[in-house]
C-alpha cells in the first residue's frame, strides 16, 4: 500500500490558513501553495482539507484567529504574511507552522536561524523588508531633480520599524528629505495619496499585507494623483505605478506549499531549513511614466526585467 493511499484510509489532515488580509486579495498566492503542497500528493477537498482565517486587514484579529485554528486542531498552519507569523508561533509550540512573508524570519524572531530554526515554525521568504532602501534609490533616480519624497508604512506591522530605518538611511545618504506617511485602513490609504500629492514628489510604499492586498487600487491611485510611486510587486505596475522592485511572492507560498505536504509526511519544521529567495525584479510601466509627465532614464530602462510600454 502506497503512503497516499494509506492516508485516504485515515481522517484527512488540516491545514489552517491564517491571513492577515483577506481571501480575495490572496487568491494567487493560496494557488501558488496548492500547487506545492500537491508535489507531496495532497489535493485540497482530496485528501487534505483547509480551515481559513483571515484578519481582513484587522492585524489586531490575528491571535484570536490563531487560537480558533489550534481549538480546531489542525494539522499545520499557514501563516500569510509575518503579522500572522509572529501571532501564530505565540499561539502555539506544538502545531507546526509553515510561513510564506517578505522580511527576514530570524530579525523578527520567528526562527533562531535560517539553516536550523528549530522549534515549530519553518517556512519561505522573500527579500522585500531590505529592498525598500533600494526602492527609493529607484524613485531617485526615476526624478532625479526632486529632493523631496514620501514613505508609506502601516504601523500596526512589526516589520515597519526596520521598513522605516533602512529608508531613511538610504534618504539621509542621499540628500532627500523624506517625509513619512502611515495608513492602516483603506481611508488611510487614500488620503496618504490625497495628501501627499503636491508636498513629495514620489512615493515609496513599504512591506505590508495591506498594501499588497490593495497593490492594484494602489497602482491605479499612483495615477489618479499624479503621484509617482514604487513598490514590490508587478500588480502595482500593471495598474498604473511607475516601478516595482522586490521578490517573488508567488515563489514563497509555493514553496511553503511544498514544506507543508513535508510536514504532513512526517517531517518536522525544525529539521527544514528555512527557504530564502533573493531573487528580486525591477519592473518600469513607461505608459505610466509618461501619463505622470515623466521619461524613465535610458539607463533605467536598460536594467529592468520587464518593460510595460
Amino acid at each position: 500500500m502506497s503512503q497516499i493511499d494509506a492516508r485516504a484510509q485515515q481522517s484527512p489532515p488540516v491545514i489552517g490558513i491564517l491571513g492577515s488580509s483577506t481571501a480575495g486579495d490572496y487568491g494567487p498566492m493560496i494557488a501558488a501553495f496548492r500547487k506545492g503542497l500537491s508535489e507531496a500528493g495532497y489535493l485540497e477537498g482530496k485528501n487534505v482539507g483547509f480551515e481559513y482565517a483571515w484578519a481582513d486587514d484587522h492585524y489586531d484579529r490575528l491571535p484570536a484567529l490563531a487560537t480558533k485554528l489550534i481549538e480546531r486542531q489542525v494539522n499545520v498552519i499557514l501563516a500569510a504574511a509575518t503579522p500572522s507569523a509572529l501571532a501564530a508561533k505565540l499561539a502555539t509550540t506544538t502545531i507546526p507552522i509553515v510561513f510564506a512573508i517578505g522580511g527576514d524570519p530570524v530579525r523578527t524572531g520567528l526562527v533562531t536561524s535560517l539553516n536550523s530554526p528549530g522549534g515549530n515554525v519553518t517556512g519561505a521568504a522573500h527579500i522585500n523588508v531590505d529592498t525598500a532602501p533600494k526602492r527609493l534609490e529607484l524613485l531617485h533616480e526615476l526624478l532625479p531633480s526632486r529632493n523631496s519624497l514620501g514613505l508609506l508604512t502601516n504601523p500596526a506591522n512589526p516589520l515597519t520599524p526596520a521598513v522605516e530605518s533602512g529608508v531613511k538611511a538610504a534618504a539621509g545618504a542621499l540628500g532627500i528629505r523624506l517625509t513619512t506617511f502611515h495608513a492602516s485602513t483603506d481611508e488611510e490609504i487614500s488620503a496618504t495619496f490625497k495628501n501627499a500629492a503636491g508636498p513629495v514628489a514620489g512615493l515609496v510604499i513599504g512591506t505590508d499585507p495591506l498594501f499588497t492586498s490593495h497593490a492594484t487600487a494602489l497602482g491605479a491611485k499612483s495615477l489618479e494623483y499624479k503621484l509617482p510611486a514604487i513598490y514590490q510587486y508587478r500588480d502595482f505596475v500593471v495598474a498604473g505605478g511607475a516601478m516595482s522592485y522586490g521578490g517573488d511572492i508567488s515563489d514563497s507560498y509555493y514553496r511553503a506549499g511544498i514544506y507543508a505536504g513535508r510536514i504532513l509526511n512526517g517531517e518536522k519544521p525544525a529539521n527544514l531549513a528555512v527557504q530564502l529567495s533573493t531573487r528580486v525584479r525591477l519592473i518600469i510601466n513607461l505608459k505610466a511614466a509618461k501619463a505622470l509627465g515623466l521619461e524613465a532614464p535610458i539607463a533605467l530602462v536598460a536594467r529592468a526585467d520587464e518593460v510595460i510600454e
